[in-house]
């Protein structure tokens, strides 16, 4: 079940990784927060799980181009956020939130993976 406070964590989450703000995307994460991206081999991506705030911030601000769209939607039934390039989803990003913080974050960059929120626009 989706917390309302998680929706406002979700927000606050999206607006940093908006900014490129390193440092506001640390204070949301928890110590132990984990990143996986998923590139299915077609894409860059990080091939072993990311741990902790700052490397998790910088594997975010890295992926985050400043052309790119930025919007919190549903993603499997929860606040994600979807990044799109000219239109195209490039990749949907879900969050675990714990304690009013970010504790995991799923990075879907694999085309395959992405032809349903393709299809949908």
């Amino acid at each position: 079940m989706v917390e309302r406070g998680d929706h406002a964590v979700v927000h606050r989450f999206a607006t940093a990784c908006r900014a490129g703000s390193g440092g506001a995307l640390r204070s949301l994460l928890t110590a132990e927060v984990v990143a996986i991206t998923d590139g299915g081999g077609q894409v860059p991506a990080r091939l072993e799980p990311v741990r902790g705030p700052a490397q998790v911030a910088r594997c975010l601000t890295d992926l985050l181009r400043p052309e790119l769209a930025l919007t919190v939607e549903a993603v499997n039934g929860q606040p994600g956020v979807v990044l799109r390039d000219t239109g195209n989803v490039v990749a949907v990003v879900s969050v675990r939130v714990t304690s009013a913080k970010v504790a995991a974050v799923w990075i879907v960059l694999n085309p395959d993976k992405l032809r349903h929120w393709r299809s949908r626009e």
